[in-house]
């Protein structure tokens, strides 16, 4: 009953949050609730949920206090020179900024830190995204699903729980399977390319050259300032449609057809504001054509580049290079397991603030420009606390995963290895990395061990189904993601999931095919 119960309860609430029916918060703490009442355990339900708060605290700590740093990062300009660079690479070509998109995300999950990671891929790239007028959950996929990837490595958590569950070096796990992972790391550059190239389709594309050809209207915001590195300032102006918003301006193109200007193009214009042609709000448009959420509006102040104005009043250029050091620092430490993460994120914030922003007045406005992302992610945070921790108080994830692993034929105990990569697709999104690798992998490595297949193997194939584990709703760190990004968790979560099976069964199938699984 407890299996039957667990499945439906985590069934129920993705059907929620992706019809919209509840928001993710609500979903979080209310079906947990009601399904610890079916189960008799209601008297219980307060020792779970503070069980379960208790668990997640110091990840609730790490989050509040990252974004605080990274926000004052973005705020005194630390990122900039990244937006000039992949600008200078991505120009106003859809594809490009999706296949950039995946390669940040891929080299800034170098820290093994999923939080950390969204925060800088997504103060990147949102502002092209939103100017260009594409698709925000293609942004959130390919970041969630890159990061997954590489999630993998020995100091990403994953890898790290495995070696410890089954007693064995995470060097034996990891390092065989880099060929699969390299393999993995580019089917996501593949699929970033594909979806850049729907992107591009749909909206068309202009080069800087053109725009600047064209001859810029005079007052549209500068998209990346002049900066140290000597590149010059840049201006450029985009807008959606056609009509008299820029039907007539000179050098403009009507996207992939070839045809007048349209709903959809990218030409050069004389407005900011995101009109549509009949001058009401756009609609954003779903790769797949439908609308979604994260269609930009007239009134939507972050349409524009405001949040990385090169001319804001937060900018300290002259301690950019103090900035940039106590985040290699920062970073180092958190690899290097100095201090716990919570505690130098605590120490990081408070000194990027004091040195930043030395007048008190100041500090308080930055910690109120980010109160907002850190109450949206510290809250969902919490209550996914409720949902964990009724989950493993009632027994359910106990339940669920004794009858995963009985239902597996006599048969295939040959083939262990590739059950226990097709289980950890499901079962990695379904519950917790430890709830999988602490309590459902040893049962799986016993199995396998039985049937005459090596405990490493098993241990090897545990981590393909990171891919999707990135975008589960029980990780803090996609909350980031979708939080800064302005999506919806339930519109992440469908178009999302697909790609990422889709990437954890490469990574499966090229360990297999390369002998190392």
């Amino acid at each position: 009953m407890l299996t039957i119960l667990g499945f439906v309860m985590i069934a129920t609430f993705l059907v929620l949050i992706m019809m919209k029916k509840m928001s993710p918060i609500a979903a979080l703490v209310l079906i947990p609730a009601l399904f610890c009442v079916f189960v008799g355990k209601a008297a219980h339900l307060g020792d779970y949920v503070l069980e379960g708060v208790g668990n997640l605290a110091p990840t609730a700590a790490m989050l509040m206090f990252a974004i605080v740093y990274f926000g004052v990062m973005i705020d005194v300009g630390l990122f900039d020179p990244i937006v000039r660079g992949i600008l200078r690479f991505c120009k106003a070509d859809p594809m490009r900024i999706v296949v950039g998109t995946a390669v940040l995300a891929a080299i800034v999950s170098l820290d093994g830190d999923g939080s950390t990671t969204f925060m800088i891929t997504v103060s990147a790239m949102y502002p092209l995204y939103k100017r260009l007028k594409m698709s925000l959950v293609v942004m959130t996929g390919v970041a969630a699903t890159a990061n997954g990837v590489m999630n993998t490595l020995p100091w990403g958590g994953p890898t790290a729980r495995a070696a410890t569950a089954l007693k064995v070096d995470a060097s034996d796990i990891f390092v065989p399977m880099i060929p699969a992972l390299a393999v993995g790391l580019v089917a996501v550059f593949v699929l970033a390319y594909a979806l850049g190239l729907r992107e591009r389709k749909r909206l068309g594309v202009l080069s800087l050259d053109e725009v600047l050809e064209a001859g810029a209207v005079a007052g549209e915001p500068v998209l990346v300032g002049a900066g140290g590195d000597g590149a010059g300032a840049e201006r450029v102006s985009f807008v959606k449609g056609g009509g008299s918003a820029g039907g007539s301006t000179a050098g403009s193109r009507a996207g992939s057809t070839g045809g007048g200007s349209r709903a959809g193009d990218l030409v050069p214009g004389a407005s900011s504001t995101g009109d549509s042609p009949a001058g009401g709000p756009t609609t954003g448009v779903s790769p797949a054509g439908g609308p979604t959420s994260d269609g930009p509006s007239t009134d939507d102040p972050d349409d524009g580049f405001q949040g990385l104005d090169p001319n804001r009043p937060t900018l300290r250029p002259k301690l950019y290079w103090f900035n940039a050091g106590l985040t290699v620092l920062l970073l180092t430490a958190m690899i290097m397991e100095w201090l716990p993460i919570p505690v130098l994120f605590l120490l990081g914030a408070a000194l990027a603030l004091t040195v930043n922003f030395p007048h008190m007045p100041d500090q308080k406005a930055r910690i109120a420009a980010h109160a907002e992302n850190v109450l949206n992610v510290t809250g969902m945070v919490f209550a996914a606390a409720v949902f964990t921790g009724v989950l493993t108080g009632t027994g359910m994830v106990d339940h669920m995963a004794d009858w995963l692993v009985n239902a597996i034929p006599d048969g295939m105990g040959g083939q262990m290895g590739l059950v226990t990569g097709l289980l950890s697709i499901p079962l990695t999104y379904f519950m917790s990395n430890d709830g999988f690798y602490f309590g459902v992998l040893p049962v799986l490595a016993e199995a396998g061990n039985a049937h005459g297949v090596s405990t490493i193997e098993i241990a090897r194939a545990s981590i393909a189904g990171q891919a999707l584990h990135m975008s589960s709703p029980l990780v803090p760190a996609v909350y980031v993601l979708v939080g800064m990004a302005k999506v919806e968790f339930g519109d992440h979560t469908r178009f999302t999931v697909k790609w990422a099976v889709l990437t954890s069964l490469v990574v499966l199938g090229s360990g297999i095919l390369f002998g190392i699984i």
